[in-house]
């Protein structure tokens, strides 16, 4: 496993310039069941994580591990089929690595997409909420060592690690905002640390992002990230057993819906 430090990100920068005719401006990250996003994209190229010098590959189910460049309504961009996380055994530099080299491009706009279980009991099965702040459950940051300021600064601001602007428009869509909770995984929340959770303020439950969230506000990316709340957390029905594949099967069916609003922000980053 590579050291993923800044001579590796320069290796897999070389390698993808020499394959992305252009500079993409807004980054997607096609969570768990959202891979059928990338068909939005028009005049795709596409890389394979196994082909890139130093790409981490992920083991996860729903996540293909492919890179897909090309424009939504004419904008160019760069999406990533999936993503690594830290229960796969990953380092935390690894996890992010992805994002760093998305940095690195030139990319100024960064949305990610997950799944999620919720804690907020208003929330529905299939529903996508705005996340708009996040509380770090994992035990670790991405930034944690020894700093490159070529990479970021020391110490990031993290008070809009959302961007405020996104958020507004989410609004004018008529989407939910909420607080999205990282924990490590792989096993899903006990009904203890669910109640744990909504008594901190967290509506949504997850397992990855918020490593690329903090990474992304470091480098100077806006950030906006959508969450598909495929199931209620733990304890909500306690008849009911959390299983990976539901999961999958809801957020692939939220799927169009998610297309359609990446699809509006994309036309609003347009616009400005």
């Amino acid at each position: 496993m590579p050291d993923y430090d800044y001579h590796d990100a320069h290796e897999t920068l070389e390698y993808m310039k020499r394959i992305i005719p252009f500079t993409p401006k807004t980054a997607i990250i096609a969570g768990s069941g959202l891979a059928d996003v990338a068909e939005m994209v028009e005049d795709s190229i596409t890389l394979y994580a196994h082909t890139i010098p130093n790409w981490p590959g992920s083991t996860a189910p729903g996540h293909s591990g492919r890179i897909i460049t090309g424009t939504i309504h004419k904008r160019p961009v760069i999406l990533l089929q999936g993503r690594v996380h830290y229960y796969e055994g990953y380092s935390m530099k690894a996890v992010t690595f992805p994002t760093r080299i998305i940095g690195m491009l030139g990319v100024k706009e960064y949305i990610a997409t997950n799944a999620s279980g919720a804690v907020n009991t208003s929330y529905t099965a299939g529903e996508i909420v705005a996340i708009r702040d996040h509380i770090n459950m994992m035990g670790a940051n991405p930034l944690t060592g020894r700093n490159n300021d070529s990479w970021n600064e020391r110490f990031p601001d993290m008070t809009h690690a959302y961007d405020p602007e996104m958020l507004k428009f989410f609004d004018t869509l008529g989407l939910k905002q909420g607080v999205y909770a990282a924990m490590c995984g792989p096993s899903f929340e006990t009904p203890a640390e669910i109640n744990m959770l909504r008594i901190l303020g967290a509506d949504l439950v997850g397992m990855s992002t918020v490593p690329e969230v903090i990474t992304a506000n470091a480098m100077g990316m806006r950030v906006a990230a959508l969450s598909c709340a495929a199931n209620m957390a733990a304890g909500v029905d306690p008849d009911h057993t959390l299983t990976g594949q539901e999961v999958l099967e809801v957020v692939s069916h939220a799927a169009v819906k998610m297309k359609g609003i990446i699809t509006a922000l994309i036309d609003m980053l347009n616009a400005e």
